[in-house]
């Protein structure tokens, strides 16, 4: 009794130690702004926040005081957590039928240099319109983020309220360590001719979780009712530039000054988080600013049966005197001296455990047998008895239904080390399955609930596509909600990656470039012509391009969204949205063709020949679509302006314009005046094969005497000194070894 005594007093003195402690630090220094609490390292005023965690109280005109952190409002901030909420202003672009233009109001916001990251786990890039296209770009030197929206709808019927997927509203994830943005509108994209029901388009990133759309924001100016121009947005903040073990070695510059305080690495971006120790609340960035839990306190949530005494960051239970057992599950019973009195409860104990066991075992096969049934429930729901059905009526077929638990053993339970790559529809792990096979399992996020009793069938229709430049379809997995798919892995990643984040002291010959676009319009061509059913793949683009070992090109994403039948005998996959790459006419008419596979690739093939991205937010409107600053090139006669360096030092200009003026057809805005992909397939073949073979069509007779020099150097020849006969063999020979990659 004198212990606990002592112990109560020590707690005491600790706490007004500790509470003296903390008000000393912050004394002078205002708490609050309005209704918001400012916490350190937060601070309003001199020698009261931590550098770069100053914040202003500010009186609006209304005669109330917020905070603002540079010209931003902070309406909340929370310490446990590392965020903070502001209010982001909504951007807008609306159409005047007076002056028949635009008038618009766009808004940009830059933290960097600050603690301060948008949170990519809370906020979303919203757009909302019926005719918008708006974009969302942090424009820097090494780390450029560019990435857009489209919302479009033709009428008011066609809007649904809570449901953001495109139509009247869109909405797309943003990047991790994001510091700055600017949002803009497309021009093209505005509302003259829905000006009646539609009359401006809305961009804003904010908060997901508080946002709801309803159809009356496009009608209507209830979105700025609400909003009064404003919305929430959430900012990671954290002491950055120092990692917690570089920290903790300098312990003047050291956050976590409060006792019982743990280092701890943010989610988001560089530097650490100060957090209070299990047992202990408060504030770590403070001295003496966790205290510790009384988890004694409160009776009703007393942490024992018996007595509760509280000790720095914990607790322990004991059963009264003159009673023993465990006081933490309410086993404390009087001491009994009678022998048999120790018999029955020695007896009912064992009862009590063997029922409690029992009860135990029999939960388990419940919940097991659970969710075998759910997983059965599945696995029908996406058509797998169908597919089953399917691969025994098909002799020789190599696709496998993979069990969960297999798909999580080649993974290492989904472990985020075996990320190959994440999009908006889902993420591709990198698996190691039982026999050693290496292979790419891609784990979407959803499935379209109308059609996914086809998914099966679907499914085995793209496993029976066998073509040496398309990613093969291993198999899937059926038993789980959103069904995944297993993929062949190819290593050398992708052909944006080499065009675009390659290292630029190792140029890409005209001659691969021109290969890897004739390998990827043969496997595009096979689909839209050999496959049966035909199949359009509806999002290519440099990113769904892989690379082999040998750097052969293999088109992917072909089967990896939900098939959506078209009719009876052909197949299109379901639009994934790429800016940049999306054909005109289907933003028009929503009507897939296999003219929007075209379209797509003639954006690539520019790619190839300029270097350049599909979009670039820097420059002009026009610069702006790779597409547009294309043709207007062409039509200015200003094409080597345009082509990347590697490109025009090759200087075969009879080749490079002729797959330019291939290019120029395939990015027509009428998809009726583009080649079919056969076509386009067939000519890049015959471009390819007239630079392999410099004696049929010579370019630059130098370079094939060097190349053909070397050659026969290989083989133990001197090529001025053999005859016309040998000669021709020997060029024949190294034009074999050039096309086969030799």
């Amino acid at each position: 009794m004198e212990a606990v005594l002592v112990y109560g007093l020590f707690q005491l003195l600790l706490l007004l130690t500790e509470a003296a402690s903390a008000e000393s630090r912050r004394d002078g220094c205002p708490t609050t702004c309005g209704n918001v609490d400012i916490p350190y390292p937060f601070g309003i005023g001199p020698d009261c926040f931590r550098e770069g965690f100053e914040l202003y109280c500010n009186e609006t005109e209304a005669g109330v005081e917020k905070p603002f952190v540079f010209n931003v409002e902070v309406i909340d901030i929370s310490v446990p957590l590392g965020q903070a909420r502001l209010l982001s202003p909504v951007s807008w672009q609306c159409y005047n039928t007076s002056t028949d233009s635009n008038y618009y109001y766009v808004w940009e916001m830059d933290f960097d240099d600050t603690p301060y990251r948008f949170s990519h786990v809370h906020n979303k890039f919203t757009a909302i319109g019926c005719k918008t296209l708006a974009y969302i770009a942090s424009p820097r030197d090494n780390n450029s983020y560019e990435s857009g929206c489209v919302s479009v709808c033709h009428n008011e019927d066609s809007l649904v309220d809570d449901s953001c997927s495109g139509v009247g509203c869109c909405q797309t994830s943003i990047p991790e360590n994001l510091t700055d943005y600017n949002i803009q509108f497309d021009e093209n994209f505005n509302s003259s001719s829905i000006w009646e029901f539609s009359p401006c388009s809305y961009a804003v990133l904010l908060e997901a979780s508080w946002f709801e759309f309803h159809g009356s924001y496009i009608t209507t100016n209830q979105l700025q009712n609400k909003t009064d121009g404003w919305g929430p947005v959430v900012v990671d903040w954290a002491i950055r530039n120092e990692t917690c073990e570089a920290a903790m070695l300098d312990q003047n510059s050291y956050a976590c000054v409060s006792a019982n305080s743990v280092c701890s690495n943010p989610t988001n971006g560089p530097g650490y988080l100060c957090n209070c120790s299990s047992g202990y609340r408060g504030n770590p960035y403070i001295h003496n600013g966790c205290q510790d839990i009384d988890e004694c306190h409160y009776n009703d949530k007393n942490p024992c049966h018996g007595i509760c005494t509280n000790t720095p960051g914990g607790y322990y239970c004991s059963c009264p005197r003159g009673t023993h057992g465990n006081a933490s599950i309410a086993e404390c019973t009087p001491d009994q001296k009678l022998p048999s009195a120790v018999k029955v409860a020695i007896g009912t104990s064992g009862g009590l455990a063997f029922l409690l066991l029992c009860s135990m075992c029999i939960y388990m096969v419940c919940v097991r047998r659970r969710f075998t049934k759910v997983k059965e429930r599945y696995f029908k729901e996406h058509g797998g008895w169908v597919l089953l059905e399917e691969i025994k009526g098909k002799q020789g077929v190599a696709f496998r239904i993979f069990t969960e638990q297999e798909v999580e053993q080649a993974t290492d339970g989904f472990d985020d080390n075996r990320v190959l790559g994440r999009g908006g529809h889902g993420t591709v792990y990198k698996g190691v399955m039982e026999d050693s096979q290496i292979v790419a399992i891609k784990k979407p996020k959803m499935i379209d609930e109308s059609s996914k009793n086809e998914f099966g069938k679907e499914m085995f229709i793209l496993s029976q596509i066998n073509h040496k430049n398309i990613v093969k379809l291993l198999g899937c997995c059926l038993e789980v909600e959103v069904p995944m798919l297993v993929y062949e892995f190819v290593p050398n990643g992708t052909l944006f990656h080499l065009i675009h984040e390659r290292d630029r002291t190792s140029p890409i010959p005209l001659g691969t470039r021109l290969r890897i676009a004739c390998e990827s319009a043969d496997a595009l061509a096979y689909l839209h012509s050999s496959a049966s059913p035909p199949i359009i793949h509806g999002d290519v683009k440099p990113s769904n391009i892989l690379l082999d070992e040998n750097y052969m090109a293999k088109v992917s994403d072909f089967g990896a969204s939900k098939l959506v039948p078209k009719d009876e005998d052909q197949f299109a996959t379901l639009v994934q949205g790429t800016c940049g790459y999306l054909d005109p006419e289907y933003l028009q008419t929503c009507q897939l063709t296999d003219k929007s596979d075209v379209y797509s690739f003639g954006v690539v093939l520019l790619e190839l020949l300029t270097g350049k991205k599909a979009l670039c937010f820097e420059g002009s409107e026009e610069e702006r679509s790779l597409a547009s600053n294309f043709i207007s090139a062409m039509k200015e006669d200003r094409l080597l302006e345009i082509l990347d360096g590697q490109v025009k030092s090759e200087g075969d200009m009879e080749l490079i314009q002729e797959i330019s003026e291939l290019a120029k057809r395939c990015v027509n805005v009428r998809g009726e005046e583009r080649p079919t992909m056969k076509e386009v397939a067939a000519e890049l073949d015959q471009l390819r094969k007239s630079k392999l073979h410099p004696w049929m069509i010579p370019h630059n007779a130098e370079e094939a005497e060097s190349l053909l020099g070397e050659a026969s150097n290989d083989h133990g020849l001197n090529y001025n000194e053999i005859d016309p006969t040998t000669r021709y063999a020997t060029e024949k020979r190294l034009a074999f070894d050039i096309e086969y990659g030799r």
